[in-house]
């Protein structure tokens, strides 16, 4: 077991681990048990009750968050002629077609989102296998494959924040910091599970959101009170 800090020993005694918490509760805790010199991530983790090698048991989207998630973002947009115009005009970081093919070929990736116009993902194909391990690959399931570059780039630059279900049914997000105050963060959370909610698969079967956390970035895990989080909505 890896030796914990006193910051967070200390933290981790405000917790009962053996409870489950309501959301009043948990967004009380965040802010006892953030105790590092800079703001916090506010995280989200879940288990869901899905098999995530079955197709009809996949959960991935992505939602745009009310606050935000306070982090300012690099986006990278494939585009080419009037489209390449309006993705500059929405205030992408970064906008070009075979030329920055090229240059992520040589090993550049000074961006943290790409969005690519459909006329270029077979360019961006040449690339997948740099771009999907990190996360990066443009997938029109969550917006980032659209001729309205100009709409993706305002929603990334917004607080769009993409989430996807992993092979052990767990998910996890940021959704802003704990410097946004509790109501903000009250906010982003909710419209985070909504969109989590909104997206359970056809072939899930019994209790879906199975346990539900928050935490800061260097904070230990609150567990909320699931059945009564739902019950509400």
């Amino acid at each position: 077991m890896p030796k914990r800090g006193k910051k967070y020993l200390d933290a981790r005694s405000k917790v009962n681990r053996e409870a489950k918490y309501s959301l009043d509760e948990a967004l009380d805790l965040l802010k006892e048990t953030a105790q590092a010199k800079f703001d916090e991530t506010v995280e989200v983790a879940m288990r869901l009750g899905v098999d995530p090698k079955y197709p009809d048991q996949q959960v991935r989207g992505s939602v745009v968050l009310p606050h935000g998630t306070g982090k300012t973002l690099r986006v990278l947009v494939f585009a080419k002629g009037e489209k390449e115009k309006e993705a500059r005009e929405a205030g992408a970081d970064f906008v070009g077609g075979e030329d920055l093919v090229a240059k992520i070929q040589g090993g550049w990736m000074e961006f943290d989102k790409a969005v690519a116009t459909p006329d270029m993902m077979g360019a961006v194909g040449k690339i997948g296998k740099l771009l999907g391990p990190r996360g990066l690959m443009p997938n029109p399931k969550v917006g980032t494959v659209t001729f309205d570059v100009a709409r993706a780039v305002r929603d990334l630059k917004g607080g769009k924040v993409e989430f996807r279900v992993d092979k052990t049914a767990t998910l996890a997000a940021g959704i802003g910091k704990v410097g946004f105050g509790k109501e903000k963060i009250r906010e982003n959370f909710t419209t985070f599970l909504d969109a989590i909610v909104k997206s359970k698969p056809s072939g899930a079967k019994g209790t879906y959101i199975r346990t539900l956390s928050l935490s800061t970035t260097m904070g230990p895990g609150i567990r909320l009170n699931t059945s009564a989080l739902l019950a509400v909505k």
